[in-house]
């Protein structure tokens, strides 16, 4: 399976978008909540590091099954999580362009899965949770037009009506003059106007 944009190029650009978005969150606003309404900003961090710590598991492995994900809600230290985000994006980052692992094919449940396939699939996760740890802070954030644009050609291919749920809700309305954000939101069942 061929994807229509550079997925290690768009990885990239979801990290830094939500390395943004991390950017003044306190302490006490861990217990604001988030759009995804079973969590609130804690539990949401948390789960954004969990993903950047598979992500590394399969640079480093190539291989990944199911024993691998953290369980979402389970107890952690009071650290700092928007600390470890930063580190963990960072070492990411550099693991991702080192590896060259561009070409490299993933065992995921005993499936090849093309790493391509993997960042923008860990693309999409990132930004989308950058968006809603924006929204959780209070702040407007949007997803950067051309960001939002490549994911918008690759969430289809990403989330079909069989991979929907329960990650994400079904499509939620959005105008016919939305910007590329608000109808990646959309599709997410996000309410960017909520």
């Amino acid at each position: 399976m061929t994807t229509p944009a550079d997925g290690a190029a768009m990885l990239e650009r979801a990290i830094g978008y939500a390395l943004g978005a991390v950017q003044g969150v306190s302490p006490e606003q861990h217990s604001n909540p988030t759009p995804c309404t079973a969590w609130n900003l804690r539990t949401l961090l948390d789960h954004l590091n969990d993903s950047l710590d598979v992500l590394q598991q399969i640079i480093d492995t190539r291989h990944l099954d199911g024993s691998a994900v953290p369980a979402p809600h389970d107890d952690r230290p009071m650290t700092d999580p928007v600390a470890h985000f930063r580190r963990r994006a960072t070492h990411l980052l550099g693991s991702w362009s080192a590896s060259a692992c561009r070409d490299h094919v993933t065992e995921i449940a005993c499936l090849p899965v093309p790493n391509e396939i993997v960042a923008c699939t860990g693309a999409l996760e990132i930004a989308v949770h950058g968006w809603d740890v924006s929204r959780a802070c209070g702040h407007h954030r949007p997803i950067p037009a051309a960001l939002a644009t490549d994911m918008l050609r690759v969430a289809p291919i990403l989330v079909t009506e069989v991979t929907r749920r329960p990650l994400f809700a079904a499509p939620a309305p959005v105008p016919r003059r939305a910007d590329p954000g608000d109808r990646l939101l959309a599709f997410l069942g996000r309410r960017p106007d909520a």
